[in-house]
């Protein structure tokens, strides 16, 4: 049977080619190309000319056309080149994922690009009168030869509730966390009299233990939420608003200008920005222009890398190793660390003795080396810094006036006064001097001779003299000498919302407390407390008469300057939530009662102690330091007529085996008029609407 055809058969059929003659006279087969129907030699030559012409014409039309946009395609690219070293590769992408950390001269060079835009028709700004012409940076204008130092301190404590106490500003061996608690090395007793130590910042929670706190990565306390960067930059005003802000400022000026001083005007009018940039500086000012802008806009890892980098380029140069202690700066705060802010520290004093640092420098930079010093509770580092400031610009009235804040935030008033005694025979109307002046002799117990300072400096309302602790003292020195305008004092301090009221003048509050100068048990919740103290009473006045003898020298006398006459005596049992150990010992049933009430014996913003007071007593109108506490007095031998104590306008008598509760923020005063010794036992609790979180992380007083 013949075979199966098909397209596939028919397909492989052979054809063969025809028999040509050779030259010799055989015949032979024409042969094919191996490819089976491949070009020849010619051919193939042919071809690849064609196509090399083809290429030149089509890169003549791309080229001559703008078929292809080069300069576009080469753009994207780059923005890829994420290392800095040209081109797209392996190392660009794993600086894209994340797995490599963007290169200084990357982030340099995008920070110069980025600093190099211009708004549209921006005005430019005219330059100072270097030599050059040459501008200052951002930085400059933002410090403005820096911000007045403010003193961080646990502060003025006017009590009667402390009798003893540490003295809050010591060395730098201080040891303290933040947020939590402050472990000092030991240091020697003082009393804590109601003016003899200085604060700066009343009415805040914040004292030099808290403050402390806040840059301690390992405290217990839970820290609160970081805020956006970006969020809490200082917004810069652009073209538009900045007819609107001198429309609304400079009439200011003009209606105000009448009152203020002439050379109050001149001054203003002469102020300069500082000058941080040495002649060398200004000719690599982009570069250091390009770091600054890392830091203000919070990359301060960025940025401190890029300082660093600057300073190994320039070992030389202030300006970049102040950039590098400034970006330090903010990086501690970034990680709340106490290791890199002395880093920075340590940075700013390297940079304040470099060569050819300017002036301006010098001063910025040692200004704000105190200042960490101070945050860091280096109070006599900081002292150190302040007195070679004014060594060097010994015409320098603030710098001056910062030196006497050093010397009271260590307790050296003889030192403080010195310093003030000495602006004000160069300055006499200087309001800040005034003010601390008088405070100093207020604290010395002349009384009258601190009026007019406080007052002065006061009126003047010169930067640092609208401060709590000042409304305070004209006031109380007022309320003294029997002048009743004290308490128009007290209404301008409440008004400028230094006081919670006339009344209630405590400095170190928090908001929103339930304020009212009588408590009853019920109101406090502490019903168990208040029964137990009174079913107690006669064991605990036992115990208290045990010791009252003066040979044992257990009871103290009141050392807080807060009486006008007579005999105040205190046995202190708790102070601060901590036991006195040695006392319990002496009076064990008592402190025995106590040790299951945390609200009283873990209360770190009071005490527990016995007062004993004598015929002819008298204690002047004053209030406590805190409205985070409130007070028990239970009475344990009262006489029957003749003592009283007053709470604002409200006046009370004790009763034995009975427990009076008060808030002592608000103003108290006391009078024993009888003929035998008044004995109560104190005890300060947390007030009721605290949460266990805030008593806690709440600073000691």
């Amino acid at each position: 049977m013949a075979p199966r055809k098909n397209f596939r058969n028919q397909a492989k059929k052979e054809v063969k080619p025809a028999a040509v003659v050779n030259k010799n006279g055989v015949k032979a087969e024409a042969t094919v190309a191996a490819s089976g129907g491949g070009f020849s030699s010619t051919k193939i030559f042919t071809w690849f000319m064609v196509l090399a012409l083809l290429g030149v014409w089509s890169s003549v039309a791309v080229v001559w056309f703008d078929l292809v946009d080069y300069d576009n395609v080469i753009g994207k690219l780059s923005a890829y080149d994420a290392d800095g070293d040209g081109d797209f590769d392996v190392e660009d992408a794993k600086v894209l994922l994340g797995l490599k950390e963007r290169p200084v001269s990357v982030l340099l060079r995008e920070a110069k690009e980025e600093s190099a835009v211009k708004e549209p028709d921006a005005v430019p700004t005219p330059p100072d009168d270097d030599v050059d012409g040459s501008q200052n940076t951002d930085v400059e204008s933002e410090i403005q030869a820096a911000v007045p130092l403010p003193p961080i301190s646990d502060g003025f404590i006017p009590d009667d509730s402390r009798d003893e106490a540490t003295h809050p500003y010591e060395d730098e061996n201080n040891a303290i966390d933040m947020k939590g608690e402050l472990v000092e090395k030991a240091q020697p007793q003082q009393t804590v009299e109601e003016s003899k130590q200085y604060n700066d910042q009343p009415g805040s929670l914040e004292t030099k233990e808290t403050v402390q706190l806040r840059y301690n990565a390992e405290a217990e306390s839970v820290p609160e939420p970081e805020a956006d960067v970006e969020s809490v930059l200082e917004p810069e005003a652009d073209e538009e608003s900045v007819p609107e802000l001198e429309a609304e400022f400079v009439p200011e000026l003009k209606e105000n200008a009448e009152e203020q001083p002439k050379d109050k005007l001149k001054e203003k009018a002469k102020k300069k920005k500082p000058k941080l940039l040495n002649k060398f500086e200004k000719t690599i000012k982009t570069e250091i222009d390009a770091a600054e802008k890392l830091r203000k806009k919070g990359k301060v890892e960025e940025a401190v890398r890029a300082f660093e980098t600057l300073v190994l380029q320039y070992p030389q140069s202030p300006r970049c190793r102040y950039g590098k202690a400034l970006a330090e700066d903010g990086l501690a705060e970034k990680m709340l660390s106490n290791d890199m802010l002395q880093k920075a520290i340590g940075t700013y004093k390297e940079a304040s003795e470099l060569p050819n640092a300017t002036p301006d420098l010098i001063k910025a930079t040692l200004k704000k080396r105190a200042e960490r010093q101070q945050f860091l509770g280096r109070m006599r580092g900081a002292l150190a810094t302040l007195e070679k400031l004014v060594q060097i610009f010994p015409e320098d009235v603030a710098l001056k006036n910062d030196l006497g804040v050093a010397h009271l935030l260590i307790g050296d008033n003889k030192s403080a006064k010195r310093v003030y005694e000495e602006v004000l025979a160069t300055a006499p109307s200087d309001g800040f001097a005034k003010v601390h002046y008088g405070f100093i002799l207020k604290s010395e117990n002349k009384i009258a001779e601190s009026i007019p300072f406080l007052r002065d400096g006061l009126e003047s309302g010169d930067p640092g003299t609208d401060d709590g602790r000042f409304y305070f003292h004209l006031g109380d020195a007022l309320q003294r000498m029997g002048d009743d305008s004290a308490y128009k004092w007290y209404e301008r301090g409440h008004q400028r919302g230094h006081f919670a009221s006339v009344w209630q003048r405590s400095l170190y509050n928090v908001d929103g407390l339930k304020a009212q100068p009588w408590w009853t048990p019920k109101d406090t919740g502490y019903m168990d407390l208040v029964k137990t103290l009174e079913r107690n009473w006669r064991i605990i006045r036992d115990e208290a008469q045990s010791v009252m003898d003066k040979t044992t020298g257990l009871f103290v006398p009141e050392e807080e300057n807060l009486r006008e006459k007579g005999e105040w005596g205190q046995f202190t049992l708790w102070q601060q939530g901590k036991k006195a150990g040695e006392s319990c010992r002496s009076v064990p049933k008592t402190c025995g009662l106590l040790e299951r009430f945390p609200e009283a014996i873990g209360c770190k913003r009071g005490q527990i102690k016995f007062s004993v007071m004598q015929p002819g007593t008298h204690v002047w109108p004053h209030t406590g330091p805190t409205n985070c506490r409130l007070r028990m007095h239970l009475g344990l031998v009262i006489p029957k007529t003749g003592c009283k104590i007053r709470c604002t306008n409200d006046t009370r008598a004790w009763e034995e085996g009975k427990v009076l509760i008060f808030d002592d923020s608000f103003e108290h005063e006391v009078w024993q008029d009888a003929d035998s010794y008044r004995l109560i036992f104190i005890v300060d609790v947390w007030h009721p609407e605290l949460t266990q979180y805030q008593r806690q992380t709440l600073s000691p007083i």
